[in-house]
């Protein structure tokens, strides 16, 4: 069986939501279709739509929303993948932690709405991240607790750092970590482009770094500010998943550990290394020899499978392949460890069902 965890979800529902921040899929000259969220235009692409791009076959906007909008045809790329669920999210560029709270607060409540129905179609194989306005944290634990409540989605997806300013050491960020902790569900660690919080220089980044080089550091910033913040000494039940192989944790994993020790302004109680039982990471990295590097530190028993399912910088083969491990330890990488800590009941999974028999 296979889970994958990281796998994005751009619903037409919550699209075209706001006169400045959209967000927007429009049209350009060449005929393709970005992504615009405020004045910053996504300047990435999977290799299939450029393709279409050049070959003058691009779908038009509502081609490509529909596209994206029909749980069908997810599943039948899960198929042809070799994966029995996955648990989606909504694009990080449209978390919308810049915006004014009277529009990230409702727009969040909608982008929950949509993934829960979108969920529903998906024959019992998919589930969902909620998202919440983490630019205000009250209103955010009050999401978190009717979305992964009443809604049934799965934990709470989020960037790295800079909620409107606020960052996870913030004390006002309590509010947030009680509320995952009353459902009992993890955090989804999976930064954003900064870049759209730039306002009229939203472009200047050029070659996207803030994406491919700034998500990770920004994913790091995550582990270092919560374990310095002294988060999991108030709320040790709390669990986290960081993508992208964890950012740079792992590789940096013992020059974090013994920083920390000289800190004079943190507030962790134990050393920072006895707090990776709260965390989780997963497999998605290019190169095999980097995979089994993390699972080697790591173990099987923190890990989890997240490919960037569709994204443009996708792994599209399996992330298991070719790794020095027991079939006990494949199998907590697949599958187990992210049943058990989402929740999920694989009996109801249809087609995972029939594999489970």
């Amino acid at each position: 069986m296979l889970i994958d965890l990281h796998a994005h979800a751009p619903l037409p529902g919550y699209y075209d939501q706001h006169p400045h921040w959209g967000p927007f899929f429009e049209k350009h000259d060449n005929g393709d279709v970005k992504l615009r969220v405020g004045h910053w235009i996504l300047s990435l692409g999977a290799p299939e739509r450029r393709a279409a791009v050049a070959a003058g076959n691009a779908p038009s906007v509502a081609e490509y929303m529909a596209n994206w909008g029909d749980a069908k045809k997810r599943l039948a790329k899960m198929d042809a993948a070799g994966q029995d669920a996955q648990v989606v999210s909504v694009p990080s560029h449209c978390y919308m932690y810049w915006a004014e709270p009277e529009f990230s607060v409702p727009y969040s409540q909608k982008v929950n709405d949509v993934t829960a129905e979108y969920c529903a179609d998906g024959n019992d194989r998919l589930f969902g991240w909620a998202t919440a306005p983490l630019n205000v944290p009250e209103e955010a634990a009050k999401e978190i607790r009717r979305a992964c409540g009443p809604l049934g989605l799965k934990g709470l997806v989020a960037g790295g750092s800079n909620f409107g300013g606020l960052e996870f050491d913030d004390p006002e960020m309590d509010h947030v970590w009680a509320a995952l902790c009353d459902v009992d569900l993890p955090m989804f660690i999976h930064g954003y482009n900064q870049s759209v919080t730039w306002g009229e220089k939203a472009n200047d980044d050029r070659y996207e770094t803030t994406a491919i080089v700034g998500m990770q550091y920004d994913e790091t910033k995550c582990f270092w500010y919560m374990c310095n913040g002294g988060v999991f000494d108030r709320f040790p039940d709390l669990k986290v998943y960081i993508t992208h192989g964890g950012g740079y944790v792992p590789y940096q994993l013992g020059r974090l550990n013994e920083t920390n020790k000289n800190l004079d302004v943190k507030h962790n109680k134990k050393d920072l290394i006895e707090y990776m039982d709260n965390f989780y990471f997963d497999l998605e990295l290019h190169e095999v020899p980097m995979r089994q590097a993390v699972l080697d530190l790591i173990g099987a028993d923190r890990l989890l499978y997240g490919s960037n399912f569709g994204g443009s910088d996708a792994v599209r083969h399996d992330l298991t392949e070719g790794l020095r491990i027991s079939d006990e330890d494949l199998q907590k990488i697949r599958y187990k460890n992210a049943v058990d800590l989402l929740r999920i009941d694989t009996s109801k999974m249809g087609r995972a069902k029939k594999l489970a028999a």
